[in-house]
């Protein structure tokens, strides 16, 4: 069993499911392929307070964010959730804090502590912050009412960022789940030429979605942990999209609206009670001229594919997992697969 486990952390999922799309991904198949861009965890797990639970942060770059803030936009394919800065970024198309995300009661001492992180890094006059706060809820797994995610955790994230972000049962998806699996944090990119430069797309996901899963249409069992068209439909996914491409927000919001066809693809049709959202930002300065219109379609061919990959790499990468408040199995990949 400890080999079979071993084995499966060197594995990822495309080494049983072959090619998902039909662009390359790139040297890690994940966000971090997109220069600059950042990403850390602070995983929680208590089992003596049923506490199992975290926080990811995406940087988008290593310099002052709140300085050079980078252009975003963000859609709402279903609102059932809180998002935090949401509306300060449809107005401007940029933001000025690192990305969170985390359990939903969480959200707003994540946003808190991202005020503290950059008050502390900015000089007055800074007065205003918009933090960016993502959120789903864990409560399946995790004692969300115990509220454990505090401040410390944010820091510990935003420190711990690097080029290499782990997957599965980590960070805000260390209790997340993925049509009554276990699901958890994943990350893909595609690299692809556009208006004859050559680009990368990365996307980083935290599922906690349901819905009939698909995986790359293929029919396979469903969960009995799975709520869908049983009872009242909950569930929740955030994906964020990064590029080195110079895209104005307008177009950054055309590429958000993509990665709910990725979703779509692995099986959610973003139901009643899922809050749903993708946001999407360039790690390239907002001095550059935008990309051409008619250059974008292959953006949106990558965001669908990098999406749909994420979301089964952070159920190949999940695992088991067992607390006083529930259980959820890992998708048994290998017996559908390869």
């Amino acid at each position: 069993m400890e080999k079979e486990k071993s084995d499966r952390r060197r594995m990822n999922v495309r080494d049983l499911t072959g090619p998902i799309g039909i662009l390359n991904p790139g040297p890690a198949n994940s966000i971090c392929d997109v220069e600059g861009v950042l990403v850390g965890h602070s995983t929680i797990d208590d089992p003596d307070h049923c506490v199992h639970t975290g926080v990811t942060a995406i940087v988008p770059h290593s310099g002052s964010i709140f300085r050079d803030r980078p252009r975003c936009a963000i859609h709402v394919a279903n609102g059932y959730g809180k998002f935090i800065g949401l509306s300060q970024i449809e107005e401007l198309g940029e933001i000025e804090t690192p990305i969170i995300l985390t359990n939903t009661l969480a959200a707003p001492i994540a946003a808190s502590a991202l005020i503290d992180w950059t008050l502390k890094r900015e000089a007055d006059p800074v007065r205003s912050i918009n933090p960016v706060v993502g959120e789903v809820n864990d409560g399946r797994l995790n004692d969300i009412r115990n509220r454990a995610v505090q401040p410390d955790h944010i820091f510990e994230a935003l420190s711990a960022a690097t080029q290499k972000t782990s997957e599965g049962c980590v960070g805000a998806g260390a209790a997340s789940e993925a049509y009554g699996y276990k699901g958890g944090i994943g990350t893909a990119s595609r690299v692809f030429e556009a208006g004859g430069a050559k680009y990368t797309l990365g996307c980083l996901v935290c599922t906690n979605q349901d819905g009939h899963f698909t995986p790359l249409g293929r029919s396979v069992p469903q969960s009995p942990h799975s709520s869908y068209l049983k009872e009242a439909s909950r569930g929740s996914i955030v994906v964020v999209l990064a590029t080195d491409a110079p895209m104005c927000a307008r177009q950054l919001g055309r590429l958000a609206r993509r990665a709910p066809l990725g979703i779509a693809r692995s099986g959610s049709a973003m139901s009643h009670g899922s809050g749903d959202y993708a946001i999407a930002f360039s790690s390239v300065s907002g001095t550059h001229a935008p990309l051409p219109e008619d250059a974008l379609s292959v953006f949106f061919q990558a965001a669908m594919e990098a999406t749909e990959e994420a979301i089964l790499s952070a159920m190949f990468a999940a695992k088991d997992k067992r607390t006083d408040v529930g259980f959820l199995p890992r998708f048994p990949f290998e017996q559908h697969f390869g």
